[in-house]
């Protein structure tokens, strides 16, 4: 082969496998040892006289050299700052080794530089995926003003008001929605690849319409237009402090949008449990967290209160996914898990609980500040849901139940799955049916509610507070 045939070798080698291979040819080809070494970096499996000759190599300031040690020939070639391309051969060596060596330093370069110019692109993308999840971080937890900073620098601004979106998408296809949405936005929607559920976008769009927009929501029914293997869910009108409430919001329309030919929905109409519980319960509430609030711990790498606070928040919403959210171990998890609950005295295996705790989270926004009465100590979660506004709005949330769209045994269902700390397993056993058959009663309710019950953020919460409520109601009226 022809020293031409071999540059064209070369260059082909570079351009469809890329150093590895171009490094992998050249020693089969030469029969010995053949990388490259950066004398300022790790050395990896590079031969000590390759590493030796490269440091050489750049303390003499040349661009070649042929260094002799008994029966081996160590020929390096300069490549970028103190990179070398080195080969170290059998003597005698292959005769055109220099001439070979020397040709393939300049695609080897080239290819690496492309190489590093990609390695970079990954680390910038990495590095704005994890900024934008620090930003939806804050939001769910009330720190508007750091979001707004930390969002302004890589834009477009946070959205205020808003709509939150929810969209499911195929696997492997988050990067490609991701453009759908920025396009269907005019680039003004805020997006987050979710850190828990590896098929959803989370994305933030502008409440009012980009100019221009043919309607009043220019995203879910647009997106699953240009992929109807999609789903969106779409929360109300919110404004930015309302994120987590939106949040969820969405996530329960998805539960009902996988169901419909349209594949989207937008949640449905109803109260709010925080705006109707505020008044009766935001000094309860405050109590509650209190000791949660004002922890501090003994050692500095230690987590303090609003950590645990954001770890309960996360618990409770996505269960054991929340270690994925706020980048811990499942270990770590549980022993904050186990701090919370001795703090505040509550059995977090219990779902009345967990109820307990979430209704406090949401009626104390803002990283713990409670805006409304001040703590009552005196008050306990019963005196809360006694009040008419949540009698009130345990009817109208538990109507779906018993309405004529309601399937058969809905509310039965409903409570016995509350009953067992909404378990699945232990209430299937005992409604006297397979867990399959539990399963699919429970995703009829989740149409009818309109709400995620079996996919956290799940509306068990809030189903067990209005039962609760309910019962608490019929025991004045006995």
């Amino acid at each position: 082969m022809s020293r031409s045939d071999d540059v064209l070798k070369l260059h082909r080698l570079a351009h469809a496998g890329g150093s590895a291979a171009l490094l992998e040819w050249l020693a089969a080809h030469l029969g010995g040892w053949v990388g490259m070494v950066d004398p300022e970096a790790e050395h990896g499996q590079a031969p000590e006289a390759a590493v030796r000759g490269a440091a050489e190599l750049n303390a003499r300031g040349v661009r070649s050299a042929v260094l002799h040690d008994g029966d081996r020939a160590t020929l390096l070639f300069a490549l970028d700052g103190p990179r070398a391309l080195a080969a170290v051969l059998e003597q005698p060596h292959h005769p055109g080794a220099p001439a070979l060596l020397a040709d393939a330093a300049v695609p080897l370069a080239l290819v690496l530089r492309a190489e590093e110019a990609v390695r970079r692109e990954e680390r910038v993308r990495r590095a704005e995926v994890r900024t934008r999840e620090a930003v939806l971080h804050l939001l769910m937890n009330g720190l508007l003003s750091t979001a707004h900073q930390i969002a302004g620098t890589l834009g477009p601004a946070l959205p205020d008001p808003m709509r939150m979106y929810v969209v499911e998408c195929p696997t492997g296809r988050r990067d490609e929605v991701s453009g759908l949405c920025r396009e269907l936005t005019g680039g003004r929607a805020w997006i987050v690849r979710c850190p828990v559920y590896v098929r959803h976008l989370i994305v933030l769009a502008p409440a009012v319409p980009a100019p221009g927009s043919a309607s009043g929501d220019p995203l879910a029914g647009a997106l699953v237009e240009v992929a109807p293997d999609c789903a969106v869910g779409v929360s109300g009108e919110t404004r930015l402090s309302e994120a987590p409430a939106a949040y969820t919001q969405a996530f329960h329309a998805l539960a009902v949008a996988r169901g419909r030919d349209e594949r989207h929905a937008r949640f449905g109409p109803g109260p709010e449990l925080a705006l109707a519980a505020h008044e009766a319960g935001a000094g309860w509430a405050g109590a509650l967290l209190a000791p949660l609030h004002t922890y501090e711990p003994r050692r500095p790498q230690d987590p303090g209160g609003q950590e645990l606070r954001a770890t309960a928040d996360a618990w409770l919403n996505f269960a054991s996914h929340a270690t994925r959210l706020l980048k811990i171990h499942r270990n770590t998890l549980a022993a904050r898990l186990r701090l919370i609950e001795a703090l505040l005295g509550l059995d977090l295996a219990r779902l009345p609980d967990q109820a307990a705790l979430s209704l406090a989270l949401r009626l104390t926004p803002g990283a713990g500040r409670v805006s409304g009465p001040d703590p009552d100590p005196s008050a306990g979660l019963d005196q809360v849901l006694r009040d008419p506004r949540l009698t009130d709005w345990a009817r109208v949330h538990l109507n779906g139940l018993t309405g004529p769209d309601a399937p058969p045994g809905a509310r039965d269902t409903v409570r016995v799955w509350l009953a067992h700390d909404a378990q699945l397993g232990p209430a299937a056993a005992a409604m006297g049916v397979s867990v399959p058959g539990a399963r699919k009663r429970l995703t009829r309710i989740e149409a009818l509610l309109e709400r995620s019950l079996l996919q956290s953020p799940s509306a068990r919460y809030d189903l067990w507070l209005a039962h609760r409520a309910e019962g608490l109601a019929e025991d004045l009226t006995r």
